[in-house]
């Protein structure tokens, strides 16, 4: 109704005054609608669970995104799907926005409140690995459950889950934003590696995407309602259980940088390589700028040119095959020879620093912050939009400051192009 008086205030152009005093009586109905709510909520999970402190509020109204930080009027910790499901009924009845939350490292903004009332699912607590099936190479997680957590809970199985978003964030907030990595060349995104999820709607009834308790591998039957819910971002429920895919721990990892003239010379091998069909695990590309960003911020010593990150796994043979497949490919385009990470400290270093170059092109200027993005384009447009990127920033009308400082990095080569500008 006031929404409507809004409205309709607008329409008959009644002036800012009556807009304003419109808008002060939305806030105090808010206001009394979600205090109403919070002992509802409390009766549900406990006055231990439910904070309104200003603190906790805020740290739940950021991620490490650009967007200033939207606080929730309340967060709730639930401890169980069922939780979830009367909490999600009791904001149902009062109209209030529901913003599920993992561990915060999204950089899209997913978690801010954009609207009043809202009330924030910290699902933290929920952080229990249900069951391991290790002859069926899978895995029944909950949402509290990072992606460091189970490969350490599943170290002495010789099993593990690949997909690699670079933070250590939380499974089933990796499947509601349909997480890729660097890892994605060789195994796939969330969206190949999620097989049953486990879901609230909004109104509290709880489904299972795939039928409850199930794990099977084929989707032709029925509606693929998994991957309906995989990229969501929390708009058409709330992830409370996942089914993953796991792997075998390769026999043999091993890792290298290789350096080009140009950035044209740097994709090209990357395309050609994928297109030739060899298997690498990685293969990640790096402009001259971000390798200096890296190597300031990582403690690094790498040459300060276009480069590619690349990781092999297999049998030490096919290991060897692989590097030597890709070498080729890499002198027809004018690549210096492989500096190779063998050991696992080394190679986890070289990755470390991959996954950190965010945090290492915020370093190259203090206070500022950055606009993340991303370009999808089929492989063979990969080389023509990566270059054409470059001239348009130099021949751009910025200033020789800013075009010093915008700064571009190819993720989950082939799949993905993320640039990101700083200011």
């Amino acid at each position: 109704m006031l929404r409507r008086l809004c409205n309709f205030g607008n329409y008959l152009n009644l002036g800012p005054t009556f807009i304003k005093a419109i808008r002060k009586m939305q806030t105090q109905a808010h206001g009394l609608v979600v205090a109403d709510a919070i002992e509802s909520l409390a009766a549900v999970v406990g006055k231990q669970n439910v904070s309104t402190s200003l603190a906790v509020r805020q740290h739940h109204g950021k991620d490490e995104s650009y967007h200033e930080c939207q606080p929730p009027e309340v967060v709730v910790f639930p401890e169980n799907t069922q939780h979830v499901s009367e909490l999600a009924k009791i904001c149902y009845e009062h109209v209030l926005p529901i913003i599920p939350f993992g561990t915060g490292t999204g950089l899209e903004g997913g978690t801010t409140a954009g609207r009043p009332g809202a009330v924030c699912f910290d699902l933290s607590k929920m952080d229990k690995v249900v069951s391991v099936h290790a002859e069926d190479f899978d895995v029944v997680v909950q949402p509290g459950v990072t992606r460091l957590a189970l490969n350490s809970y599943l170290r002495d199985t010789g099993l593990w889950f690949p997909v690699d978003p670079g933070s250590d964030a939380s499974l089933c907030g990796m499947a509601a934003t349909s997480a890729s990595g660097t890892t994605a060349v060789r195994y796939g995104t969330m969206r190949e590696n999620v097989m049953n999820l486990e879901v609230v709607l909004a109104d509290g009834r709880i489904v299972n995407t795939a039928g409850e308790g199930r794990r099977t591998r084929k989707t032709s039957a029925g509606y693929n309602l998994t991957n309906l819910f995989v990229g969501s971002e929390g708009t058409l429920g709330i992830i409370t259980k996942a089914t993953l895919r796991l792997y075998g721990i390769p026999e043999a990892m091993t890792s290298a940088v290789c350096h080009f003239p140009s950035v044209k010379a740097a994709v090209d091998t990357a395309i050609q390589t994928l297109q030739s069909g060899i298997p690498v695990a990685r293969i990640e590309f790096l402009d001259d700028v971000h390798m200096m960003a890296c190597n300031k911020y990582s403690n690094m010593n790498y040459k300060e040119a276009p480069s590619l990150f690349l990781e092999f796994h297999g049998s030490e043979q096919s290991v060897e095959d692989q590097a030597k497949a890709v070498g080729e490919i890499v002198a027809l385009n004018e690549g210096l020879d492989f500096v190779w990470a063998k050991d696992v400290e080394d190679r986890n270093r070289l990755w470390k620093a991959r996954h950190n170059c965010f945090y290492a092109v915020l370093a190259l200027r203090p206070g500022c912050k950055p606009i993340v993005t991303d370009v999808c384009v089929p492989i063979s447009n990969l080389t023509e939009i990566i270059v054409k990127t470059k001239e348009d920033i130099e021949s751009s009308s910025l200033t020789d400051v800013l075009k010093r400082w915008m700064v571009h990095a190819l993720g989950n080569m082939g799949l993905a192009w993320a640039s990101a500008i700083y200011w």
